[in-house]
Formats: structure tokens, C-alpha cells, sequence
């Protein structure tokens, strides 16, 4: 798709057996500097697989960074809109079902119900004033990344994302919202099972209350004074 602002693709690729680092590398040889590959050899979690993409995005020096599904669930089209909402907004812009504009597209009634109950339920014990903490649509300045202690991040699964919010908020940055049409994949299956369900549910809670005694704020950082001036 071509968009009017330049974005570079980085896939990072856990073993997948639908030949996914082939079909990259091709990409590549059509697009050189523009898309990468990062092959991990197996399955080591989502929130793994996001920490190792910001990761190298922070060393290749990158200023805004983006995390996506490739199953096209996310328009890319909007990726130029959460930039504007990085640079004209705020640190964090999130890409929103649930505010005023948004919407999901050929959801079943019970996964529709899931995900409304799981946003509710989040923001009641964080107190986090995003109406779509679970979204996994997300736009990041650097500098949020740099003040985040990555290693420290707890959830390995869909929770994840939540707890990547929770921390940009504990440090004192911005996180806005941005209206975004949320359509199921036309193909496969999705990975939500009750593991995930569980892990959410008694995660957010012994995150809660961790949060007391623990900084997301990454250790270099603190030593040398605050990470960055908030807007």
C-alpha cells in the first residue's frame, strides 16, 4: 500500500511453518532498507517477539515505532494517522476499537463480549483512562521504549499489551486514542484459549498491586536523572 509517510517493516518470526521467512525474504529483494527480517527459531511468545522488535528499532535509531498484526486485522493505512497523533499529540497513540469512530468488523457475538468485558475490567483496577487497553495497534516514541525497562515487562502472552500501557502511564507519558475499524482475519484461527483469558485476569491484578514497589523506569536511566520531558 502506498502511504504518504515513509514507514520501514520490520517481521519477526518465531519458526512459523507457513514458509512467513521466505515470502519476507523475497520482500526484501524487492524493497532493500525498507523491510527486515528477524528469524527466531521458535515459539517464544508475543510479548517476547514485540521487546525483540523494539529492540532493534531503538538501535537502528528510529524515532517513532509501531507495533501490528500482519494479518492485515490492523489497516495500514492508519499507521500515517498515529504518527500525526505521535508527533502533534502524544508519546503513545493507540489505535482504538472501543472511543468514538471505532469499531470491530465480522467479530462473533461472545468474542465481541469477551474483549468489551476485558477492556472494562482493566481500566477498573488500573484506572488507566484508555478505552482500549488490550489493543495491539500501537505507536511509540522512542523515548518512551528508551525509559522502559523492557526486560522487566512481565507478560509473555496478549497481556502484554496491557502492560506495556501501564508502564508508559506509570512514567508519566501520554497515551491517546485514535479511532480505528478492527476486522477479523479472512484466514486462520486466532490464539485467544483460557490460558490467555487467566493470565490477563490474575496478571493485571499482581501487576497492580507490584507497581507499589517496582519502576518500569529503566535503571541507566534513573541514574542519570529523567528520561525525557513529557508533553
Amino acid at each position: 500500500i502506498a502511504l504518504p509517510v515513509r514507514f520501514d517493516v520490520l517481521v519477526v518470526d518465531d519458526g512459523s511453518p507457513d514458509e512467513t521467512a521466505s515470502i519476507v525474504e523475497s520482500f526484501k529483494a524487492r524493497y532493500p532498507g525498507h523491510i527486515f527480517l528477524m528469524q527466531r527459531g521458535a515459539k517464544l511468545g508475543l510479548g517476547t517477539a514485540y521487546i525483540a522488535g523494539f529492540k532493534w528499532g531503538i538501535q537502528q535509531a528510529y524515532d517513532y515505532l509501531y507495533e501490528m498484526d500482519a494479518d492485515f486485522s490492523h489497516p495500514p493505512e492508519d499507521l500515517v494517522r498515529l504518527y500525526q497523533d505521535l508527533v502533534e499529540h502524544h508519546d503513545v497513540s493507540v489505535g482504538s476499537r472501543y472511543i468514538r469512530g471505532g469499531k470491530v468488523e465480522n467479530w462473533p457475538f461472545d468474542r465481541i463480549l469477551l474483549s468489551y468485558g476485558a477492556s472494562w475490567y482493566v481500566r477498573l483496577i488500573t484506572w488507566m483512562p484508555v478505552k482500549d487497553p488490550t489493543a495491539g495497534f500501537v505507536g511509540y516514541k522512542r523515548k518512551v521504549l528508551e525509559a522502559i525497562d523492557l526486560d522487566q515487562i512481565r507478560f509473555i502472552g496478549y497481556a502484554f499489551q496491557i502492560e506495556m500501557k501501564y508502564a508508559a502511564r506509570s512514567l508519566g507519558f501520554s497515551v491517546g486514542e485514535i479511532p480505528i475499524t478492527f476486522r477479523d482475519r479472512i484466514a486462520g484461527e486466532s490464539k485467544i484459549h483460557s490460558s490467555i483469558i487467566t493470565e490477563a485476569i490474575w496478571g493485571v491484578i499482581k501487576m497492580r498491586f507490584r507497581s507499589f514497589v517496582h519502576s518500569y523506569r529503566r535503571q541507566a536511566l534513573t541514574e542519570a536523572g529523567p528520561a525525557a520531558k513529557v508533553d
